[in-house]
């Protein structure tokens, strides 16, 4: 058997450049007799033959992939904002509480809105009263008219009266309803069953229509959001696999992209892509996590690091080669 040395030509056809490998010291590495010959290299004066171990190729998997930075998200997050502008008055759940759909998360000072209120069903008394007057009225000229006291024109008259109390009546009443209905605005609820994020306000502070309370994340799993450079988006396509990795390179869990952004984000130059984390993973919403990408999969032959010489900046192997069997 013959050992040829032969260079590695580039670090990314390194495992398909050698068939066989494992040993620096390959000048003897075959059987014969040869070994003990006189002035061999087994012989006097001749270092003795070392013996190698050879290693056949088979093409393994190699994955092609990219790492990134990405970051947790809950599937479906609730940004609450109030409907009503005050100040708070009291809180009633904690960051991390699990709340159920309606349970009141807030209060908001309704003092005025409950004096509208007030001061509208003041008013509904009022129109009430004159509406029952009106009816009575338009009753007795009813029956007057048909004794032929009254003409025709002045219980027409009241009739339109009536009708008119009627509708300021059930005007003021309409906004009564309209009223209590924003009155409800005063109490904040959990719009949805799950998990309240941070709580950003305190007792006594002033909150408008844009102020955000809180978040309520619901029981509908997480996924990771990755920003990939808008140069390796040619390749992004949804079912590619991703891996959630530790610092040590230890896998959290696995998982497919299920999004490709259409667009790329202006700021960044990236596309965003989402791929969903499974419940036992262990991560948390906000949380950065390293993630990769499989492009492809391929076989390739491989060869054991070992076997690798670096001579001159050049990368070598043995290759293992069958000869004459006379050493």
């Amino acid at each position: 058997m013959k050992i040829r040395w032969n260079r590695v030509p580039s670090r990314h056809s390194l495992a398909a450049a050698v068939t066989a490998l494992a040993a620096l010291a390959a000048a003897a590495c075959g059987g014969g007799g040869s070994a003990g010959g006189h002035g061999g290299p087994g012989g006097p004066g001749g270092m003795p033959a070392m013996p190698v171990g050879l290693v056949t190729l088979t093409p393994q998997p190699v994955e092609q992939l990219g790492e990134f930075v990405g970051t947790v998200r809950s599937r479906q997050a609730t940004t609450i904002r109030p409907q009503a502008e005050g100040f708070v008055t009291k809180i009633y759940v904690h960051s991390g509480d699990r709340v159920k759909k309606g349970a009141r998360i807030l209060d908001i000072d309704s003092t005025s809105q409950q004096a509208a209120v007030a001061s509208l069903e003041s008013q509904r008394a009022a129109r009430q009263a004159d509406a029952t007057f009106a009816e009575q009225r338009a009753q007795r000229l009813e029956a007057l008219l048909g004794t032929g006291a009254i003409s025709q024109q002045d219980y027409d008259q009241a009739e339109a009266q009536l009708q008119d109390a009627r509708a300021q009546l059930q005007s003021v009443e309409d906004q009564i309803r309209q009223q209590k209905n924003e009155l409800g605005y005063f109490h904040v609820v959990a719009p949805t069953e799950g998990v309240v994020g941070d709580i950003p306000v305190n007792v006594g502070d002033s909150v408008s229509r844009s102020t955000v309370l809180t978040t309520v994340d619901a029981n509908a799993g997480l996924e990771v959001y990755v920003g990939v450079p808008v140069q390796q988006a040619p390749q992004l396509v949804t079912g590619l696999p991703v891996r959630l990795v530790t610092d040590n390179g230890g896998v959290i869990a696995e998982s497919q992209i299920s999004f490709v952004a259409p667009s790329v984000d202006d700021a960044t130059q990236t596309v965003l892509v989402k791929a969903p984390v499974p419940a036992d993973a262990g991560l948390r919403t906000s949380q950065f996590v390293r993630t990769q990408i499989v492009w492809t999969t391929e076989p390739t032959l491989t060869i054991p690091l070992v076997s690798v010489i670096r001579v001159n900046g050049q990368h070598f192997a043995f290759l293992a080669q069958p000869g004459d069997g006379g050493g």
